[in-house]
């Protein structure tokens, strides 16, 4: 075989399968995460792969414009895109099941499994087909909302045995209520947030000298990426934000709600207040926040607040949520599983064997025809049994 040919068998960089037996494994992954949403009260959704472009970018959602794969509807000639964030589909999910009036103060909780895909990897080793986890709730704006999604997350984390990790909380009103009257534009707000996101203070500092702002709210912007620790800190932050506003001082309050509140509820967990914490900026209205793993660099799941999605399919109602890669998560918790092992059954036209082996399958046990007449071994067929006929009676026996 030429190396021209053994190249048509390759995966592009960032595309991933999985095989057995880790296949079997994360799908049992995916059914125990999902029993843990449906027991507090949130029900399954299964959107589109693929949709019209200008659904799956409405709203904040144009955010996801640069990582979406673009291709033409043959039958429409419209141009149509393959989902890569299932958040702004559940949004349209929700506002369709809600097109009823007399259904617009109904909280709907949702929850959804299913693979993405990036026209560009979030990273040199993110995967371009990651497997999306989450939940969501729509149509609640209380603190309790947000409480209850950071909580199944946590929950989420210590049913798949990453009971180690940390989370992150923050609160991108902070931000914005910090510039919002310094007539900064997109632009200049991006690369702060970019600089405040990264940490990188020199950068920060030299970039916050070409801007037109007085000195201190230069070191308002720049302090920031110092806030960073326990729950204390936001105590600073609101002595040395006194004068910037009563809004800034709201989502402080909010951020330091929620973060006493999960302390209560999860003593066992460290929980981190990050007022630079701006993941989704340009995509989430309120609290964010997000869970990492000692070691690791990248979070492992996150999410926030979003309330703003919706309001183009006719529906601006809040919204809270979080997600997951249920891929990475599987590779973090170390949960590989061996091949089941089964049963071996000889290829026989027997009414009796027939009978035994549909028994066997119907109380759960695994059953694998022999079809190679008897050239592989039973464990080479990753059987640990054998139905073998003794005194005329078809039996199961060990290997």
């Amino acid at each position: 075989m030429t190396a021209t040919s053994n190249k048509r068998w390759l995966l592009p960089d960032g595309v991933q399968e999985t095989l057995p037996p880790d296949a079997a494994a994360v799908e049992a992954l995916r059914y125990e995460i999902l029993q843990l949403f449906h027991r507090w009260g949130y029900e399954l959704v299964m959107p589109a792969m693929i949709e019209y472009m200008d659904s799956l970018l409405t709203g904040t959602a144009h955010s996801l414009d640069t990582r979406t794969f673009a291709l033409v509807d043959q039958l429409s000639g419209k141009q149509m895109g393959v989902r890569s964030d299932m958040t702004p589909q559940v949004a349209r999910i929700d506002a369709h099941l809600l097109a009823d009036s007399a259904r617009q103060h109904r909280v709907a909780r949702l929850c959804y499994c299913g693979h993405l895909l990036h026209a560009i990897g979030d990273g040199i080793t993110s995967s371009r087909t990651p497997l999306q986890i989450g939940a969501e709730i729509f149509g609640s704006d209380a603190i309790s909302a947000d409480v209850e999604v950071v909580s199944l997350m946590v929950s989420t984390l210590h049913a798949v045995g990453l009971s180690q990790a940390s989370i992150d909380v923050g609160h991108v009103g902070i931000f914005r209520n910090l510039v919002k009257n310094t007539g900064l534009d997109k632009d200049q707000e991006s690369r702060l947030f970019d600089m405040l996101q990264r940490k990188s203070i020199p950068d920060l500092q030299q970039y916050l000298q070409t801007l037109a702002l007085d000195d201190e709210m230069r070191e308002h912007i720049c302090h920031l990426a110092l806030l960073n620790g326990d729950v204390s800190i936001i105590d600073e932050a609101r002595e040395r934000y006194r004068n910037v506003g009563a809004e800034l001082m709201a989502s402080l309050d909010y951020m330091h709600s929620v973060v006493q509140t999960l302390q209560s509820k999860y003593p066992g967990t460290l929980v981190n207040c990050d007022l630079a914490e701006l993941r989704g900026y340009s995509y989430h209205t309120g609290l964010v926040f997000a869970a990492f793993l000692p070691g690791q660099g990248r979070e492992i799941a996150r999410g926030g607040r979003y309330n703003d999605v919706g309001e183009v399919f006719g529906n601006a109602r809040p919204a809270t949520g979080f997600s997951a890669d249920l891929l990475n998560l599987y590779q973090l918790c170390g949960a590989g599983e061996q091949a089941q092992k089964g049963i071996l059954a000889p290829d026989r036209d027997d009414e009796a064997l027939g009978l035994l082996i549909e028994q066997l399958r119907a109380d759960g046990e695994r059953v694998v025809v022999d079809l190679t007449d008897m050239k592989l071994a039973a464990v080479d067929q990753h059987c640990d049994r054998q139905i073998l006929q003794v005194d005329g009676a078809w039996m199961v026996t060990e290997v």
